[in-house]
């Protein structure tokens, strides 16, 4: 889940905000992007000269490949640079492998990765994200809802020095109640607990450099958290408004059941997020406070039997006693256990707790920037 990359140390300093940048010729509807700072990661060089990958996750979406595919190649064609389009079939059963492996015969830019049954959006991603070879991952659904025009203002965003760029589909084309709403509030939500202030983290259409997700391993549902993990170790993540077109085909594969499963995407993020290295803090706090609630109740226990003469086996407070004094111990073990196993993890695998961004030394008396290679 942690990324391993090799950062590089050029001397910009930029930061701040701009309104997104869009191609000549193309007015992009939707106006200006929101920004946010962090530090910047060079791309990785990738073996092949590949420049762009991209990342369509497909499941029964046979009447959009077509389409898709055209628009897809138009707009990569008017870029200009090296890329390669990476389907996931995430097992279909319309029909849509067969005509993915029509288009890979035909195109030399395409590859196709089929899987034995359906795994999930996340699986996916993972699959794509291992087998990539572009210096930038750019995932989008396969739905025609998002625009390939969109994506040469994306790379243009990252020329800007930034490491992530997430679309924000300003102007939605779903349900109120069963999307917008649920959206709008697990993107605030979102936003507050991780400190990554993104206003649209469930659009699929979003551009990495290579070097900030190379190792990035995706588990659940957790692909919309990508923009956080690159967060933790200094990338710079901004947004810009993209283009979303109403459904044309088939039906979403989301609804509001799928709330249940971000919230608890939400609490595993933000716990890595700030008590991976320390989960102590949060089994011996809870740990803590159940054995103050214990030694309360015994208190008031005590002070019930002599002030007013009432008998111990009178009142739950013997047995509340009991329960939060056990409750305690367990989670003062609890987190015991888990700073052995956080140890472990770290120190099995070489991985370090912190990131360097950058390191001077003076070396045959002239100063340089170090490269680093760092594995948090």
């Amino acid at each position: 889940m942690f990324p391993t990359a090799t950062q590089s140390n050029t001397n910009s300093t930029k930061t701040g905000s701009g309104p997104a940048t869009a191609e000549p010729g193309y007015s992009h509807p939707l106006g200006a992007a929101s920004v946010q700072t962090h530090t910047s990661f060079a791309a990785a060089p990738t073996s092949n000269g590949t420049e762009l990958s991209l990342i369509i996750p497909i499941c029964n979406e046979v009447d959009t490949i077509d389409s898709l595919h055209e628009q897809l190649t138009a707009a990569l064609a008017a870029i200009g640079r090296p890329y390669e389009i990476i389907y996931i079939d995430d097992g279909s059963n319309d029909g849509s492998y067969e005509k993915l492996e029509r288009i890979w015969q035909k195109d030399h830019t395409v590859r196709v990765i089929k899987f034995a049954r359906n795994f999930g959006k996340t699986a996916a991603m993972s699959a794509a994200l291992d087998s990539a070879r572009g210096e930038i991952m750019i995932p989008m659904d396969a739905d025609l809802q998002n625009d390939p025009k969109d994506i040469v203002r994306l790379l243009d965003k990252l020329e800007e020095g930034y490491d992530v760029v997430s679309g924000w589909r300003k102007k939605r084309y779903d349900e109120l109640f069963l999307r917008l709403i649920p959206s709008w509030i697990a993107n605030r939500l979102i936003s507050t607990m991780t400190g990554v202030h993104l206003r649209d983290y469930g659009c699929c259409l979003k551009a990495y450099r290579r070097a900030v997700i190379q190792d990035v391993k995706l588990y659940g549902e957790m692909h919309r958290f990508v923009p956080i993990y690159a967060s933790w170790h200094g990338a710079r993540v901004t947004e810009i408004p993209v283009i979303h077109h109403p459904r044309r085909f088939g039906k979403s594969k989301y609804g509001i059941s799928r709330t249940t499963k971000v919230l608890l995407d939400l609490i595993t993020v933000t716990f890595m997020s700030n008590y991976l290295t320390k989960p102590i803090y949060v089994f011996g706090t809870a740990g803590l406070g159940s054995l103050g609630l214990s030694f309360a109740s015994f208190v008031w226990m005590i002070f019930i039997r002599y002030a007013y003469n009432t008998h111990f086996t009178d009142t739950p407070m013997p047995v509340l006693t009991a329960m939060f004094f056990m409750i305690g111990i367990q989670f003062i073990l609890m987190g015991l256990l888990a700073e052995l196993l956080m140890r472990t993890y770290h120190e099995s695998q070489g991985k370090r707790t912190y990131v360097i961004n950058r390191m001077l030394e003076n070396e045959s008396g002239a100063a340089e920037s170090a490269q680093i290679n760092f594995t948090p």
